[in-house]
């Protein structure tokens, strides 16, 4: 919460004790560094949204529609995103204030994370599902950055996460679609 309110520059780790209701020096038992620190925050968010969405992706199993794979791929991130809020709103605010060191290992992780999105929409557009004329590469950083970017402007109450990943899935998956690809019904929401 402290790296997401006010930076990276700007947190010392006495605030973070602070706000954790321990003294700065039981940090240092866990954490040699605020880098250290930062670190483990940036990898258990990248961490949680990676497992739960390669979970609901294998509950699918291997022979399932590659567009509905891109879909509950969509729906675990942004239930993780969601709900794990801090953890996805400090990796966008400070991953440009870190030392370089610390942000070339963060980025390995979301790199792999990356690799994982990218072999979704590479498997689709294999099996025909995906519009030809689309740069994949594109297509997932655009889908990434939407997705990772809803922690900014969701507000609990109005929608839940899941109505928000099933307008995220549609709007994303049926952009993309082959025209005459498999689309699952429509269910209506509020």
């Amino acid at each position: 919460a402290e790296f997401r309110r006010n930076g990276y520059a700007s947190v010392t780790l006495k605030d973070i004790a602070a706000r954790a209701g321990l003294r700065a020096g039981s940090l240092y038992y866990h954490f040699d560094t605020k880098e250290e620190l930062v670190l483990a925050v940036l990898s258990a968010g990248v961490e949680a949204a990676a497992a739960a969405t390669r979970e609901a992706v294998d509950a699918l199993g291997e022979g399932a529609d590659p567009l509905a794979r891109l879909r509950v791929a969509i729906a675990a991130h942004l239930r993780v995103v969601l709900a794990e809020g801090a953890y996805a709103s400090a990796n966008l605010r400070i991953l440009g204030q870190l030392p370089d060191a610390v942000r070339e290992r963060h980025l390995e992780q979301q790199r792999a994370y990356g690799a994982f999105w990218q072999a979704l929409f590479r498997d689709a557009a294999a099996a025909g599902a995906i519009r030809p004329d689309l740069d994949l590469s594109v297509v997932r950083m655009l889908a990434l950055g939407a997705l990772n970017w809803s922690v900014e402007w969701y507000r609990p109450g109005r929608r839940t996460p899941g109505e928000i990943a099933a307008h995220a899935a549609t709007l994303l998956v049926d952009g993309i679609a082959r025209p005459g690809a498999r689309r699952p019904r429509r269910r209506r929401t509020r």
